[in-house]
């Protein structure tokens, strides 16, 4: 991924939280493989109206990074997105299975980030996109 200098919806971008990075070096048959998560936030468009999504972006990498710019830097296959967790429309909020207990959380980011779009929320780093502006 990229840092974007502004933010451009028709790019896809993510905003995320630096201090997120959560991840484990796992053994494997062969080498070593990190697999991390960091969690973010993003704008779509879903039937011609903008939504707020929050979640995490997610890899397999094969040394562990020293932090959350070099994970985002090595995160190049953006072919699946973010995982997305809930998403607000402005009138209802969707929940992942297993994320529905969270609502108040995600509401309380989500609500004020569609009202500002497409301001940052605080405590997130942005726009993030994958190279050559793919997903």
């Amino acid at each position: 991924m990229i840092r974007e200098s502004r933010f451009l919806i028709s790019r896809q971008p993510y905003a995320v939280d630096l201090n997120s990075l959560n991840g484990t070096l796992k053994a494997t048959m062969t080498t070593p493989v990190y697999v991390g998560t960091i969690d973010a936030v993003w704008f779509r468009r879903r039937k011609g109206a903008v939504v707020a999504c929050i979640g995490q972006l997610w890899d397999f990498q094969s040394v562990e990074p020293a932090d959350a710019a070099e994970f985002l830097a090595r995160l190049t296959d953006g072919r699946t997105g973010g995982r997305c967790h809930g998403r607000w429309n402005g009138r209802s909020y969707w929940a992942e299975d297993g994320h529905r207990e969270e609502r108040e959380g995600h509401l309380a980011i989500l609500r004020p980030m569609l009202a500002d779009y497409p301001a940052l929320p605080d405590g997130y780093d942005g726009w993030w996109t994958f190279h050559g502006g793919t997903r």
